[in-house]
């Protein structure tokens, strides 16, 4: 894999998470998240962690692909941890210069905040290296199926969905050759100051968009070329199918919220 990114890839293996069903894996990523933003001290976020390591551990991909979804990412955690460090207020005062601050709540926080940064990648992760973009549009529509008594456009949302997973892996592709093609030629993108790096990316930028909307404008016109129609239906080659064990992982969800309230509670 040439690209370090794997947010939006699919990592083909016989694991336990992979062979759920898709509709499942997608309500207990959102129910994660939720769970994230509840807990609120040590004990939860611990619970939480060893959930997820266990989950990573059922799907049989590499601890260091997740890292690599997080690592991208991680200039925006540590920005925001620090802001949340230097400017939270409350409990023992370390250090303080004018304006700015580092206490007892602010360390704490700036702490669950970066859990729960990691936590929300990585669970995010785990869908997509588990779940093929197909299988998350199927599931998506399968889930939005009662919005369509009100109009609303399911397989045109489920659909935009599915390319728009699908483009982040193959953009992510396009930004390393065009780096590496500058790179080529005498750029150097870690030289100067925060403002000459932006230049510099200003001749990655360009070709980026314009092999964006190319390959964009490709696919509709494939699209076009194969009859497809928005509002037509469509049969399906792989239908989704509830088995036993996405119950018992309903179940075993349902525990985890369990436990983590109990922990949030006492």
């Amino acid at each position: 894999m040439g690209n370090k990114v794997i947010f939006g890839r699919y990592v083909p293996t016989t694991s336990l998470i992979h062979h759920l069903d898709p509709r499942f894996k997608f309500i207990a990523c959102f129910w994660y998240v939720i769970l994230v933003f509840f807990a609120n001290n040590l004990w939860t976020n611990l619970w939480l962690g060893l959930v997820l390591l266990f989950i990573i551990q059922l799907s049989h991909v590499a601890l260091k692909m997740y890292w690599a979804g997080i690592k991208p990412l991680m200039w925006i955690i540590i920005i925001t941890a620090a802001v949340q460090l230097f400017f939270s207020t409350g409990g023992h005062v370390y250090w303080q210069w004018h304006f700015m601050s580092i206490t007892s709540v602010g360390v704490i926080q700036s702490l669950y905040l970066i859990l729960r940064f990691a936590y929300i990648i990585t669970i995010s992760t785990v869908l997509t290296v588990t779940t093929t973009t197909l299988q998350l549009a199927d599931a998506i529509e399968s889930l939005m199926k009662p919005l369509k008594h009100l109009k609303v456009p399911v397989n045109q949302i489920a659909m935009m969905l599915s390319i728009a997973l699908r483009f982040i892996p193959t953009i992510m592709d396009e930004v390393t050759t065009i780096m590496n093609a500058q790179r080529a030629r005498g750029m150097d993108f870690s030289a100067g100051n925060l403002y000459q790096r932006a230049r510099k990316l200003v001749p990655v930028m360009i070709p980026l968009f314009v092999s964006s909307f190319k390959r964009a404008e490709e696919l509709a016109i494939a699209m076009e070329a194969r009859g497809y129609s928005p509002d037509g239906q469509r049969t399906k080659y792989r239908l989704l199918v509830w088995h036993h064990q996405d119950t018992v992982a309903v179940v075993i969800l349902l525990l985890i919220t369990v436990i983590l309230v109990t922990l949030r509670i006492f």
